[in-house]
């Protein structure tokens, strides 16, 4: 007598990225495979954070540059949301910095945009099992400075892995040109408080205008050129 065999679970997915038409691409390419299930989909990190509270998927899908809260601030929320799922980034952001801030934060794995589609199926299986995974794409970056001796430090990038998660979002309104009443209104705080954020960031960033919080912004993967 043959014994029948189960099929193992599906593993339940979630994506979080800004860009609607690359969450539908991601969406048709992973129904493709029998072995994942997408249980949902959304572009804003902190609607993603109550959303998983209730689908309760095995891995989330992450993408960095978000307006409102990057993936990278996402993390710990939405670690606190749901213990148990597997965070994988899935960015164009390929640098040491992204990858060890990401890590660091508590992602799961690290994949390139750019990588091979057959990458993504690897990336998720990996992580699910309790593995973590790097991209090939970005581990190369990473041994071959590694083999030069340099060490793997974030860099110019110290000055914003100083900022809070607050100062990041502020920083953020302030990269794509907002007043300080623009900014009270959307994180609900007040004007003064939102002054307050302006200063403290100028200070830290050393940045003395708008224009140059925005070349920070996008030179660091908070918002795309």
């Amino acid at each position: 007598m043959i014994e029948k065999v189960d099929n193992p679970p599906r593993i339940k997915l979630f994506l979080v990225d800004d860009q609607a038409m690359l969450r539908a691409a991601f969406r048709s390419l992973l129904a493709q495979n029998p072995r994942f299930e997408v249980v949902g989909d959304c572009g804003d990190a902190r609607v993603a954070i109550e959303r998983i509270k209730t689908v309760r998927p095995d891995v989330l899908l992450l993408d960095i540059s978000m307006p409102g809260l990057s993936g990278l601030d996402a993390i710990e929320p939405l670690r606190e949301a749901h213990p148990r799922m597997r965070i994988v980034m899935l960015t164009h952001h390929e640098g040491e910095s992204f990858v060890d801030q990401a890590m660091s934060a508590g992602a799961d794995g690290y994949l390139s945009k750019d990588s091979d589609p057959s990458e993504l199926a690897l990336g998720i299986e990996a992580v699910f099992q309790g593995r973590p995974y790097l991209s090939p794409k970005v581990a190369t970056g990473l041994v071959s400075k590694l083999r030069r001796g340099e060490p793997i430090e974030p860099g110019s990038n110290s000055r914003i892995s100083s900022l809070t998660q607050r100062e990041r979002e502020v920083f953020q309104l302030l990269a794509l040109g907002k007043s300080n009443k623009d900014i009270a209104r959307e994180l609900v705080i007040s004007v003064g408080t939102a002054k307050k954020h302006r200063e403290n960031l100028q200070r830290k960033l050393e940045c003395h205008s708008t224009a140059e919080l925005a070349l920070l912004a996008i030179r660091e993967g908070l918002l795309q050129s």
